[in-house]
Parts: C-alpha cells; structure tokens; sequence
C-alpha cells in the first residue's frame, strides 16, 4: 500500500452501537460524520484491536485502495462519497500507568469518547483537562488537531501516544517533541499526515487543582456559579458551550468551521483603525490572534442562512446544516464567508474542518 494513496484522518462526535470488525460493502457515513451529509463509503471496517486492524489492512480487497481512518465524524465535511476504505478504530480503555501520588500517567484508547473521558478524570480527582469538557470526538482525534478551548491545550497534559506506522509496519511511541504540536495542528496534519494511526493516547495529570480561569467569559461565569472545584469549572465550560454552540444530534454541524487568524501587527492596525473594539491575543512572534467569529460577525454572516446551511445565530464559527444539505452546499457556503472576510479585512480564513 503506497501512502501517497492514504488520506488519514481523526475527527470527533456522537456515540453510536459498535460494529463488527469485517468489511462492509456501500456503508453509509450519513451517522458518522455530524453534519449528517448522506454519502457512502466503498468498504467499512471497525477494528477492536491492533491485530485486527493490521489484518485489514492486509485484506486483498482493500490493499491498493484510499484509506481514511476517521474517529467519531465531527472534524471533517464530506463532498461526494468515498471511493476506498473507512476504518473507525475501536480501541478503548482506560488505565493509570503509573502513580506517583501528585502527578498520574493515564493510557486511554483512542476509540474512548473524549468528554467521557474528561468527566471520567474530572471525576477521579485527576485534574488538568476541565477547560476541553464537551469538545466532540474521540481521544485518538484529539492529538491531530491539538484541540484547545478556554485557555488549555491537549499538549500541556499530554505525555506521549503509540500509533501504528504505516510506512515502516510497526508501533511507535511518540513523545510531546516527536508530536510537534502547534495552534490546533502537529506532525500529524503538517508534516506526515498519511503515517499514523493512533492507538492509545497517554496524559499526565494532576492530584492538585490549577484552575485556568483567565480566557473570555470563563472567570465572570465561575464567580457567577460561585464554583471552587475543577468538577465546578467543567459544569461552567459545559453550560458556556451549550449556551453557544448547537447540538449536533438536533443540527448537523462539525463545530467551529474556521481557525481563529494569527495575523501581524500591520493588518491589526489597520482593522483597529475602523473597530477599535476589535479583540486580540498577542502572540509571542510579534503576531496578533483575532477570533475568527468577530472576524465573520463583522462581515454579516452572523445568523445568515442560504437555502439549507447558515451559520448558527449565536455562534458565527459554527456552520450549521439545517436539513438536507450536500457536503458541497456547505462547502461552497464556507467559501462565501472566506472570500467575504478577505475583502473587508484582507485575513484569510483557514478552515478547521477537513474536506474529503
């Protein structure tokens, strides 16, 4: 199998009855991808171990085919079907590796759903991991984007993850250096992006609570909420989102669609000039992140809606599939608001969702 034939992708989303390991032919995607776009897969497998995985992919049927491995759907937009094979790896599990009385490892399969997982640590008393509450997908997926919110990044707890290596057909362990982490990206978007795929995700984590308080709304909210607890600061994070962003069960959606622009201070200067309340978060290269969603507010599509797809009247970030959409209606909105946010403020948009 040539890897430049493999499009590997981990997304996240809605928990759904586990499927048998072997091959299924014309498999529909429509309930595992959260836009709910209505589209097929040429073959269909859901491996529960590393043995079965590897022995898909040594199935004649699939060797010379595309390969997109996909975690819980809510990361990506499909614009036509897909002509290969989808592998949704079944991997769970959750074990502390070790315990030093502060500071635990904890190895956790990469098919466990993500907020599962958070509210499972929160529960425990391993903290470190309540600003990510609600964030959709699965543990495998969180590595790939170094998903982020409120302030916390998956790379300040995590320790390293085990992936299987397509290219050299064995695992690996990878530390946080090997990982290359960036702004909702790593080695695994950048870099080697048809290489890996992650079985188990290992973090460290914490006995003693260091509440990360100082990003938007958050502080205001948990004072409000008279919280104390890390358990208090997941409850506040989960009623700020579901405040913000749609349900993806009631409306398909893949969250936030666009990445908030790192920028320079010359293009910052130049938008502060006509809305000196624009906000901002210098970044230690001398550059400025504008929130993508202000950029989109100011641009009108806050709440605007053509035919079945509209941004979500509360959350501009987020586009929403009201009902009967195409991945290519969604996608051709999107690139309204690119090319509308690039005329008035000269910032390209950068989406987060992966186009298949």
């Amino acid at each position: 199998m040539g890897s430049e034939q493999i499009i590997l992708i981990f997304t996240g989303s809605q928990h759904y009855a586990p499927l048998m390991a072997d091959l299924h032919h014309q498999f529909s995607l429509q309930k595992l991808n959260t836009f709910g776009i209505a589209i097929k897969t040429a073959w269909f497998c859901r491996p529960s171990s590393l043995d079965s995985l590897t022995a898909i992919l040594d199935r004649d049927e699939i060797r010379e085919l595309p390969l997109l491995v996909i975690g819980e759907g809510s990361n990506i937009l499909f614009t036509s079907d897909f002509k290969g094979v989808v592998i949704n790896p079944g991997i769970k599990g959750i074990e502390v590796v070790e315990d030093k009385g502060e500071q635990l490892l904890i190895r956790v399969g990469a098919a466990e759903n993500w907020d599962h997982w958070v509210h499972q640590a929160t529960e425990k008393g391993w903290y470190g991991l309540e600003n990510l509450s609600l964030i959709p997908g699965s543990v495998g997926a969180a590595p790939i984007q170094n998903i982020g919110a409120y302030g916390v990044e998956l790379k300040e707890s995590f320790a390293w993850l085990e992936a299987w290596d397509l290219q050299n057909k064995k695992m690996v362990k990878l530390d946080k250096q090997a990982c290359k982490f960036g702004y909702r990206s790593s080695i695994f978007k950048n870099e080697s992006p048809a290489r890996y795929i992650i079985t188990h995700v290992t973090f460290r984590l914490n006995r003693s609570p260091n509440l990360v308080l100082d990003y938007g709304k958050v502080r205001t909210a948990f004072a409000e909420a008279k919280g104390k607890s890390p358990g208090d600061l997941r409850k506040v994070i989960i009623q700020i989102r579901n405040s913000k962003l749609p349900d993806p069960a009631q409306f398909g959606n893949g969250g936030s669609f666009f990445k908030n622009p790192m920028v320079g201070r010359a293009i910052y200067n130049c938008i502060r000039v006509e809305h000196p309340d624009v906000p901002y978060y210098p970044d230690k290269e001398n550059r400025v992140k504008i929130p993508a969603a202000w950029l989109i507010e100011k641009a009108g599509w806050k709440g605007h809606k053509v035919g079945n797809v509209g941004t979500w009247p509360s959350q501009p970030l987020v586009i929403v599939n009201y009902g009967g959409a195409t991945g290519q209606e969604i996608y051709d909105f999107s690139e309204q608001i690119v090319e509308d946010v690039d005329r008035k403020f000269g910032v390209l948009l950068e989406r987060e969702v992966k186009l298949i």
